[in-house]
């Protein structure tokens, strides 16, 4: 079972964002904020049983994520929302599930919410649109993926509470 472990915004967050020009181009393809999430940590292919065990031993407390300051470009074929605040919950998810599906890689972690994704170059003035607020973080959830024809969908396995 292909899993990520994740942070899911507010109601509120979501509605802000979901509030944004869309601007229509060909090749972008806007995400449905019901999916908006941020990635901690990608196990991909692993037992939910095993995941879940290592996250029931995660040490980490509640924190507050920050959107902000605004929409930008992560490479040249993502917007995003940039995320802040959870680099420390993001470490603890890496600690707890270090033997746990793919190896965790030596890329640093970058909080955002996905946006949007291009197959060609994003249009002008897509990125840019200025975004503040803020989340309570207090659980981390268990994510099965799966790729459908009409894109990934996202079901919440099990939520870890954090503290």
């Amino acid at each position: 079972v292909r899993l990520f472990v994740a942070v899911w915004p507010s109601d509120e967050v979501v509605d802000a964002l979901a509030a944004l020009p869309r601007p229509e181009a060909p090749g972008l393809r806007w995400t449905r904020p019901d999916q908006w999430h941020v990635t901690l940590r990608f196990l991909g292919e692993a037992e939910p049983d095993v995941a879940a065990g290592a996250l029931g031993a995660l040490a980490a407390e509640p924190t507050v994520a920050e959107l902000g300051p605004v929409t930008r470009l992560l490479g040249n074929r993502i917007m995003v929302a940039p995320v802040a605040g959870l680099d420390e919950l993001a470490a603890a998810v890496v600690d707890a599930t270090d033997e746990v599906g793919e190896p965790p890689g030596d890329r640093a972690f970058t909080g955002h919410l996905t946006l949007a994704r291009t197959k060609g170059p994003v249009p002008p003035g897509t990125a840019g649109t200025p975004i503040a607020g803020t989340f309570p973080v207090e659980q981390v959830c268990l994510v099965r993926s799966r790729t459908l024809s009409e894109g990934a969908a996202y079901e919440t396995l099990e939520r870890f509470s954090l503290g």
